[in-house]
């Protein structure tokens, strides 16, 4: 593939912004290709290059990038009208009452303009709710760039993981192994009446896709409801993607205190929302005492999107179609990986994949996880696939990056930049993209 425009995009770029990207997982190597349009489920980049799209803009695009025709109506009708006003809108009232009509957690919702933003104010909310300060985090996990949980180490030394943040914001903050029950009953034990919320998403999806194993979500609810602590589910990836319109939380029978949304809940545009118990989210201002406010909160283009995103979704069979695409691809790579790399993982579920390049796994992989882990303990692999982000931190993230994803990318396969974010099957993917993603991992492993 010939790639010389984007690496005069590049050079352009690194003199302008920082690393050359307004993103650090876009900073591809040797430099990363830059897109021109989407079409269907594919991309085409500056040089007239075509991928199929697995990245699906890191998780909002449910339809892939030819969106519906009542989506695309919606969103121009929207747009043509005026581009904001700083004033509460008909639109934001109808995509809160969807929301809470099928998201069990959700009575109530305040939308904002980013994931981020949502898990900052779900903090900041659950101290001011409690009255206590400290917030349980899974380490691995991913929260956004904030700093209550850009935190690394263990209970006992707890770290910022980036430069820039106080170690006493870290002082407030518990990492925890995820899946690991006595772990955070323990913490618990020691620290209960000083724990604000328990901050998890549903899936670890930013750190390969690690699922909970089977009670892990009844033990944290159990704990925060003995202990008089929130338990916030991040579903900003998850939300409307597993576990259809009732999010992950739904799929895996727990209700969070609070939930957190982005991606799809803004059908594609830059959004943020906290959703939960309705005696909880009235402390936000100006009801309440717990400041939250944005100038484009509640951007009645977004909201035109949502809306028309999630009624099409519920309309259709979006789910069962991706769904069952994502099967597939995931059944293909785990017969793959049986001949060639029986050590490596398929993990994933509903409309998320990926390939972990875990070390020392089980060379009879047998049929229990068929179709992407799911924390079967009959399965041969059980004791080597990934149960915490330690445990994809320990695959072989180099060999992912540097050698497979390149070889991907020659072969006309977009996948997200690293080993630990998550991959997205969309409502534009069709068979043919299937066979063809297999055909090129094939080559690839």
């Amino acid at each position: 593939m010939n790639h010389e425009r984007s690496r005069e995009l590049y050079d352009r770029a690194l003199s302008v912004l920082p690393g050359g990207v307004n993103s650090s997982v876009r900073a591809t190597q040797p430099y990363p290709f830059f897109i021109e349009r989407g079409d269907g489920a594919h991309v085409i980049d500056a040089d007239g290059n075509r991928y199929v799209d697995y990245v699906m803009g890191y998780g909002p695009l449910l339809f892939g990038h030819d969106l519906p025709e009542s989506v695309q109506s919606a969103i121009q009708s929207h747009a043509s009208a005026g581009p904001m006003y700083g004033a509460p809108t008909e639109i934001e009232v109808e995509l809160a009452e969807f929301v809470a009509r099928h998201v069990p957690s959700v009575e109530m919702i305040r939308f904002v303009n980013s994931g981020t933003e949502a898990t900052v104010s779900a903090v900041r909310l659950a101290r001011a709710y409690t009255g206590r300060d400290k917030i349980v985090v899974m380490q691995g996990g991913y929260h956004g760039a904030q700093e209550s949980t850009l935190v690394e180490g263990d209970p006992h030394n707890p770290s910022p993981s980036t430069a820039g943040i106080p170690q006493s914001f870290a002082d407030h903050t518990i990492p925890v192994p995820f899946n690991d029950p006595e772990a955070i009953r323990s913490v618990f034990e020691a620290h209960g009446e000083e724990i604000a919320a328990v901050l998890t998403e549903p899936i670890l999806g930013n750190n390969g896709i690690v699922c909970p194993v089977e009670g892990y979500h009844e033990t944290l609810r159990e704990l925060c409801d003995d202990y008089g602590s929130l338990l916030i589910f991040d579903e900003v990836i998850t939300g409307f993607r597993v576990g259809g319109l009732q999010c992950a939380q739904g799929k895996f029978g727990v209700t969070p205190d609070l939930t957190t949304f982005g991606k799809i809940v803004g059908g594609g545009f830059p959004v943020g929302a906290i959703g939960g118990k309705s005696n909880i989210i009235e402390h936000f201002t100006p009801s309440g005492d717990v400041f939250q406010s944005g100038t484009f909160s509640g951007h009645p283009v977004t909201m035109a999107a949502g809306l028309a995103t999630l009624e099409y979704a519920a309309e259709h069979d979006v789910y069962d179609h991706i769904n069952g695409l994502a099967d597939q691809l995931r059944s293909g790579l785990t017969d793959l990986l049986e001949e060639r790399a029986p050590q490596y993982t398929v993990v994933g579920t509903d409309s998320m994949f990926k390939v972990i390049f875990t070390r020392d796994g089980a060379t009879e992989r047998g049929d229990a996880c068929g179709a992407g882990c799911r924390q079967d303990p009959n399965c041969p692999n059980f004791d080597s696939c990934p149960k915490t982000g330690a445990d994809v931190a320990n695959a072989e993230t180099d060999r992912w990056e540097r050698l497979f994803w390149q070889e991907m990318k020659d072969r006309g396969v977009f996948l997200t930049a690293n080993q630990f974010e998550s991959q997205f099957v969309s409502y534009a993917h069709s068979e043919e993209d299937i066979e063809s993603t297999l055909e090129a991992y094939a080559e690839a492993l």
